[in-house]
């Protein structure tokens, strides 16, 4: 599997990544369908558009820090 950091993706192509997971943005924060901020599962935070990360076998959008990272690699067991 091959990770590709989405830090270094250029705006426009977080824009159609994110339509294509069914995903929306304001420019700033990444929105559901609905046009509601995603928020973080773990640390309760909105997701900015430009700290999001997607992990590999997941189309959940988080927080691009430690922490989320850690509990979703905890909840995920062996899948990860």
């Amino acid at each position: 599997m091959e990770l590709i950091s989405l830090k270094e993706m250029s705006m426009p192509s977080k824009i159609l990544l994110l339509k294509e997971l069914g995903y929306g943005t304001d420019g700033e924060y990444v929105l559901d369908l609905e046009g509601n901020k995603v928020i973080d599962n773990y640390i309760e935070i909105p997701v900015r558009i430009d700290n999001m990360v997607i992990l590999p076998g997941s189309t959940i959008i988080l927080d691009d820090n430690e922490i989320s990272i850690m509990k979703y690699m905890e909840d995920s067991g062996d899948d990860f």
